[in-house]
């Protein structure tokens, strides 16, 4: 009996003795380092998604847009003018040129804003292509870098 006690480090008076009593500060101290290493390297990349969704979002809908207006022309035959719009794919327009084939439910159900809230600007001629339908970014105004760089049709792949 005195055998089967000792292998279960319980001492006479039936407790556990002091050697499981729990964790050194030097056991706790290195778990602690570990998880700040975790930290350090994960949280960085996790902080970073947000910026990223935001991006793609924009470029979906972007594409959304831009596939939008190429209907309107097969239709129409031309693209909404700059003064018209984006608004020419959900009402049709009231400016001339007037439509002669404006879908009659419209090539969007309705215009998305970007994901910093404003609407999606557009250009037609553009500068990069045909039309332009793009997004300041972050900041709201042109040019800048990281989320508040400006994405465009002409970054679409």
């Amino acid at each position: 009996m005195k055998r089967a006690a000792s292998r279960r480090n319980i001492d006479r008076a039936g407790t556990p003795s002091r050697r499981d009593a729990g964790f050194s500060l030097l056991e706790l101290m290195v778990v602690v380092v570990i998880l700040s290493i975790l930290a350090l390297v994960i949280v960085p990349r996790v902080i970073d998604r947000p910026d990223q969704a935001r991006a793609a979002r924009a470029q979906s809908d972007i594409a959304a847009i831009s596939g939008a207006v190429n209907l309107y022309r097969l239709d129409n035959f031309r693209y909404p003018t700059t003064e018209q719009g984006l608004a020419a794919l959900v009402n049709p327009p009231t400016t001339d040129p007037q439509p002669p084939n404006w879908a009659t439910n419209g090539y969007m159900e309705r215009l998305p804003i970007d994901p910093w809230g404003q609407p999606y600007q557009y250009l037609q001629p553009g500068v990069h292509g045909d039309f332009d339908v793009f997004s300041y970014g972050a900041d709201g105004v042109s040019g800048g870098t990281g989320p508040d760089s400006d994405i465009g049709s002409w970054n679409q792949n």
